[in-house]
């Protein structure tokens, strides 16, 4: 069975764009390229072409990337309902009971997790962790330092 790729609305239209550009433009400026390269010669020894040949397997790549996962994409509807637990589209306001300090993070899909804005994907131990759980709960995470224990403070849809 296929991995599942959960992902917003939003995401999905950004992914058809980027296929829409890969295979439209992209992809002609990669042939460009080689043709180009090609124009210089001796194959063997022509590091433009091997470079450009190169340029097109990374686009061929992405290209299948990009149709996998969106051919497995599952849509998760971001709705106006708050159930008070943590999900994915929550955002999770929690405490660190150790640094005693507030963090605020989105739980998301894979596709779409960005740590550096806060934007926690659902299957990282913290996402693992979180997901059920409600405000006041405190949840244990297990991270490469050691276990981290958090404290639900406020969850919104």
């Amino acid at each position: 069975m296929a991995k599942e790729f959960k992902i917003t609305s939003a995401r999905l239209e950004e992914l058809e764009n980027e296929l829409n550009y890969l295979k439209t433009t992209r992809e002609k400026e990669v042939a460009e390229q080689i043709k180009e390269a090609r124009s210089f010669g001796d194959l063997s020894e022509n590091s433009e072409y091997d470079e450009a040949k190169n340029e097109q397997a990374k686009l061929y790549g992405r290209i299948a990337e990009v149709e996998n996962i969106l051919a497995n994409a599952v849509i998760i509807e971001e709705g106006e309902e708050n159930t008070g637990h943590v999900g994915l589209g929550c955002r999770v306001r929690v405490l660190d009971l150790e640094l005693d300090e507030e963090e605020e993070y989105t739980i998301v899909g894979s596709q779409e997790a960005d740590p550096m804005n806060h934007r926690i994907s659902d299957d990282s131990p913290f996402g693992r962790a979180m997901a059920g759980k409600g405000v006041g709960d405190v949840v244990e995470v297990e991270a490469p330092v050691g276990v981290l224990k958090f404290r639900i403070l406020n969850v919104e849809k």
